[in-house]
């Protein structure tokens, strides 16, 4: 509900993670990563503790496997993911990070850093904590309610 000179809450959320995903987006690609599709990061952040299948992969995006192979094809092709043969089942592949996938992430987790850094430097420390600790929350309600399985960068 809007009222008189006031946007809607879900708007300004929208707007603001739009403003901050084409930031990231024009970071990524001035650092040579300007290949990226728009479930890279999510596949990124489910590969990075340990290599997963294609199923599970397809569940985590909550997608079909056909989708998901869509998806790790193009990564495959970018240089960003690799296959390799399950240990005892050569039916089985397992999909794992490339150094180029590692060194896209981090360029990210640098850009995250700055960019939380710098709404700290224009609007001070304690407004930034509250805004943090909210999102947290509201992260956690998600993650409670099953939304969000994977974290995207």
């Amino acid at each position: 509900m809007s009222t008189a000179g006031t946007t809607d809450f879900g708007i300004l959320l929208n707007v603001a993670f739009g403003t901050f995903k084409a930031q990231l987006h024009a970071r990524l690609a001035q650092a040579g990563f300007d290949d990226l599709g728009s479930s890279f990061g999510y596949v990124f952040r489910m590969l990075q503790a340990q290599p997963q299948s294609l199923s599970q992969v397809a569940s985590g995006l909550g997608i079909t496997s056909q989708g998901a192979l869509k998806v790790i094809n193009d990564m495959v092709a970018k240089g960003y993911v690799e296959r390799h043969e399950e240990p005892g089942d050569g039916r089985v592949k397992r999909l794992a990070l490339t150094p180029r996938a590692l060194a896209a992430m981090a360029e990210a987790q640098r850009f995250h850093q700055q960019f939380e850094q710098d709404l700290a430097a224009k609007f001070g420390q304690a407004p930034m904590a509250s805004m943090r600790l909210i999102l947290e929350a509201m992260f956690a309600g998600a993650s409670a309610d099953g939304m969000a399985q994977v974290r995207p960068f």
